[in-house]
């Protein structure tokens, strides 16, 4: 397990970086690394570990040789489960083991990252693998709207993403009438106003 590969995960802002060990058809292994850390910490524990799983080690975004988000956007530890849930989606990883490691566990919020995907997407994770932090815990009052509220937020997200097409183009007219339609509040001189600037003319339209 001394030889790995790099893989990179296209994502609107860039690509999410990962190292990963042994036979792509073993079982697979998420592991996320901790606080300031990057892929690499995960280099001399892979080799000891069983042979025959597939070990995929991803540099969360801004660490390692993940892309950095925009200047100005912050870093939530949504932001984190959810580039899990998109390295588990570009893999096309039905059910697997996370090992998390610090911050893998413990964010920025002092929310923990592992556990915290384990609770939203149970039916994703076989084994939790800890190393150096503890579980998640919520008041049990909370657990139910939070999961709702949190999953909704990062399933609706990813399924835009997915549904990205070319913008299309439109005559002016045709724009004027789309936008009345989707706001029956406007006046057709109000429209025509509001896509003056919320328009932008190309070659096609």
């Amino acid at each position: 397990l001394g030889m790995f590969s790099e893989l990179k995960f296209p994502v609107p802002w860039g690509h999410v970086a990962a190292k990963a060990w042994g036979p792509s058809e073993g079982h697979p292994v998420l592991c996320l690394h901790g606080w300031l850390d990057n892929a690499n910490t995960f280099d001399k524990l892979i080799p000891l570990l069983p042979r025959g799983c597939y070990y995929v080690a991803m540099d969360f975004s801004g660490h390692g040789l993940s892309s950095h988000r925009p200047a100005g956007c912050p870093y939530h530890f949504l932001d984190y489960v959810t580039d899990v849930r998109r390295v588990a989606a570009a893999l096309q990883w039905r059910r697997f083991t996370l090992m998390g490691h610090s911050m893998g566990n413990f964010s920025f919020s002092h929310c923990f990252i592992s556990p915290q995907f384990c609770f939203l997407y149970p039916e994703m994770v076989d084994k939790l693998i800890l190393l150096e932090s503890l579980g998640f815990l919520l008041a049990p009052e909370d657990t139910e709207a939070w999961l709702k509220s949190k999953r909704r937020v990062i399933d609706r997200l990813l399924s835009l993403e997915a549904e990205q097409q070319t913008p299309k183009a439109r005559s002016p007219e045709a724009a004027l009438q789309r936008l009345l339609e989707a706001n029956s509040h406007l006046t057709a001189e109000g429209g025509a106003i509001l896509l003056q600037r919320g328009a932008t003319e190309t070659p096609a339209g």
